[in-house]
């Protein structure tokens, strides 16, 4: 991965919000290099950063947010610079596009789809409504909609769940943006929708040769679309890596807890495992490793200096003190342990989870 060209690179990002008077520290000095033409997951529990860290991609960021540190490098512009609406033109949605969970909150009930996409199109590509009908039905034709130019005057009411998603899909790729990111796109979809969603993002990469940014909570997810992966707790990234490497060979004791909490490799009979407590209060300065507290191989130096990341091979990092030669060797969970062969065997049996 490391030959391929970076196409954005966010340095020591620091975003802070105001609420009632004090300041909470959403993301903490997160550096992250995207290359082109991967796909890269970022995966951690809900409120540990992961959509607000990319939020500073598109400037979307609430109105009582603001990027209080770092950079993000993109084609030789640093984004965080920018700060109306009107400097974004050329970026969100032309160059860069998000997808996000609930469609019905990111369409217009009362306008047609087909205006929907046109109002896109003409916006960044200045071209004639009629060019711009030719083009919204030929995305909305590559996203998996029948009869398209039939349904190109439909309401969203009119159509389902899974077909409103490809709709949602269709708007961020009608410009055909460089870099797609996916804000948990199949949360809201039952299970056999999400499995065609997923599919038809892979599908519509490969085609157009987007960059794709996933944020997820959920690791099957991860481990079905993802060339590499970040690990997000308390507003930084504590480990990345290939896939494989993230789910076979993990380093931080907290990608171990999300491991052990897949339902998909529970043993019947046995009680399924959940991480204890509570992620800590971002109002408050953090000391030493954020996940210390709830973690039981933490040492005493977890609570007392914020590990750097270790290196453990030329791909894989990680921000735990755990990797510092003079730690006591620690040994990975049981139920971790040949996760390769549980989820080989759960493919055998048809299961959807598997690492490509």
């Amino acid at each position: 991965m490391q030959t391929k060209n970076v196409i954005i690179s966010a340095k020591d990002v620091e975003v802070k919000f105001r609420v009632r008077d004090k300041y909470l520290t959403a993301i903490r000095n997160v550096s992250l290099d995207l290359y082109e033409g991967e796909t890269f997951a970022i995966v951690g529990e809900s409120g540990s950063g992961k959509s607000v860290f990319t939020k500073t991609f598109t400037g979307m960021l609430e109105s009582n947010g603001r990027i209080s540190g770092g950079s993000v490098m993109f084609h030789g512009q640093d984004l965080t610079k920018l700060k109306k609406d009107k400097e974004w033109e050329g970026i969100r949605g032309a160059k860069i596009s998000t997808v996000f969970q609930d469609p019905m909150t990111s369409l217009d009930p009362i306008r047609t789809i087909g205006s929907q996409i046109t109002e896109v199109i003409e916006k960044h590509q200045k071209i004639s409504k009629s060019e711009a009908k030719k083009q919204a039905i030929d995305i909305m034709e590559r996203v998996g909609i029948p009869n398209a130019a039939d349904r190109f005057d439909e309401y969203p009411f009119q159509y389902s769940g899974g077909m409103r998603q490809r709709i949602v899909i269709a708007i961020a790729l009608s410009c055909h943006p460089e870099i797609l990111i996916c804000d948990e796109p199949t949360t809201a979809l039952d299970v056999t929708i999400q499995a065609q969603i997923i599919k038809l993002i892979r599908d519509l990469q490969k085609e157009l040769g987007f960059t794709t940014l996933y944020i997820t909570h959920d690791l099957g997810v991860v481990a079905n679309v993802a060339d590499r992966v970040g690990v997000m707790y308390g507003g930084q990234i504590i480990e990345y890596g290939t896939v494989e490497e993230i789910f076979f060979e993990p380093q931080h004791p907290y990608t171990w807890a999300l491991l052990s909490a897949l339902p998909q490799i529970g043993e019947k009979g046995k009680e399924l495992y959940y991480i204890t407590g509570t992620p800590p209060s971002l109002f408050n300065k953090i000391k030493g490793d954020a996940f210390a507290p709830r973690n039981e191989h933490a040492l005493k130096i977890d609570f007392e200096e914020e590990p750097p990341f270790f290196k453990v091979s030329d791909t894989h990092y990680a921000k735990t003190w755990l990797l510092d030669p003079r730690a006591p060797k620690v040994e990975k969970p049981e139920a971790i342990c040949n996760l390769h062969e549980k989820i080989q065997k759960m493919t055998e049996k048809g299961g959807a989870f598997h690492v490509e």
